[in-house]
């Protein structure tokens, strides 16, 4: 059974986003010892919305950006490689200590020895992401959007942001576009606004169509029961992941599809992975499987951005985590935090095991 999408719109996909870059040592090095490094543009919402625009789909970001920041030319720049639109107001810096576009330091690990990660997120220019900077009737109405991905990164990021999302969330519903939510759970982010978070987290859950997230997401965010966090022995748990599900979907009638990734780290480049997805009372799993992994970040934005093609193109509940699941995958084998899939028959060679040079 796939989700009724409406017809005639712009856009398949409208993603809100604070945009930054990531900074990476080169050669596989920790941060603290290295001279050189690469700077690639990411965020978890364009990580996602990255499998629909590189495989064809008209993709929208909402944003903001610092004006006249060689950052943000960076970064449109790179959000035009990518095919995807863009709208969003430019932001005066306000001095040496005002605002910019965030930093994520991170190394990708080797072998037993883990990814590190430095989140520099002073002055984010993201956080100041409001409702009365964007014409919603016009998006949705007069361009229209099939399905637009919400993020908790961006819900929590500050009181702005979060009002925004929930602005976003009752603008879908008026127009008929789905939603699409990924509880994206940051402890930093929820230190000391739980009572307020928790409830604009509900509230959008109630009214979303997909809900999305890992052990710890939905037991954080939502309340819900599940298994301890931690990826250890992720095959016996199955089953107490379904009941997590399960008890979610009780709570939550109105949401047609959950889906979550099952991990195990067994080193920075091995990873068992798999997933679950329940679709209208039936389930789908993909069981763990060990993938190579050149660099973990982004991964599950994958799997998520795989999943949402697979509902946008209308293909049969089966395929969505399968295409899902190898969309993840993929992502792991590039150092940028997205994948950049060259056409579907990439992403479907990984799951189908096939490695084989394609000439």
């Amino acid at each position: 059974m796939s989700i009724e999408l409406k017809k005639d719109c712009k856009y398949a996909m409208l993603v809100p986003t604070s945009i930054g870059v990531r900074i990476t040592p080169v050669n596989y090095q920790p941060v603290h010892t290295s001279h050189l490094f690469e700077m690639h543009v990411s965020s978890a919402e364009t990580n996602v919305a990255s499998v629909s625009s590189y495989l064809g789909l008209p993709v929208k970001i909402l944003t903001t950006f610092v004006k006249g920041s060689p950052i943000a030319q960076f970064i449109k720049s790179n959000l035009r490689s990518r095919n995807m639109d863009f709208e969003g107001p430019e932001v005066p810096q306000g001095g040496p200590w005002g605002y910019r576009h965030q930093f994520n330091i991170a190394d990708s690990g080797f072998g037993s020895r883990g990814p590190r990660v430095q989140n520099d997120r002073a002055g984010e220019v993201g956080r100041t992401l409001n409702v009365k900077d964007f014409d919603l009737d016009r998006i949705f109405g007069k361009e229209g959007v099939q399905l637009v991905h919400l993020s908790g990164l961006i819900a929590a990021l500050s009181p702005d942001t979060g009002n925004f999302c929930l602005e976003l969330a009752r603008a879908a519903k008026k127009y008929g576009t789905r939603i699409s939510f990924d509880l994206n759970h940051r402890a930093t982010f929820w230190k000391g606004r739980e009572e307020e978070l928790s409830a604009a987290f509900k509230e959008i859950a109630s009214v979303s169509d997909i809900l999305i997230g890992n052990e710890e997401d939905f037991q954080l965010c939502l309340g819900a029961k599940g298994p301890e966090a931690g990826g250890k022995g992720i095959q016996g748990k199955i089953d107490s992941f379904k009941e997590m599900m399960e008890g979610i979907r009780d709570t939550y009638p109105n949401v047609s599809v959950f889906a979550t990734t099952l991990r195990e780290v067994v080193s920075s480049n091995e990873h068992l992975w798999g997933a679950i997805l329940l679709e209208n009372g039936n389930w789908h799993v993909v069981e763990p499987r060990k993938i190579n992994v050149l660099d973990r970040i982004g991964g599950g934005d994958g799997f998520v951005g795989g999943t949402l093609y697979a509902i946008l193109k209308g293909w049969e509940p089966e395929k969505w985590i399968q295409f899902g699941w190898a969309s993840g995958v993929l992502a792991t084998t590039f150092y940028t935090d997205y994948g950049q899939p060259a056409d579907e028959e990439m992403i479907w060679s990984i799951w189908e095991g096939n490695a084989r040079v394609r000439r």
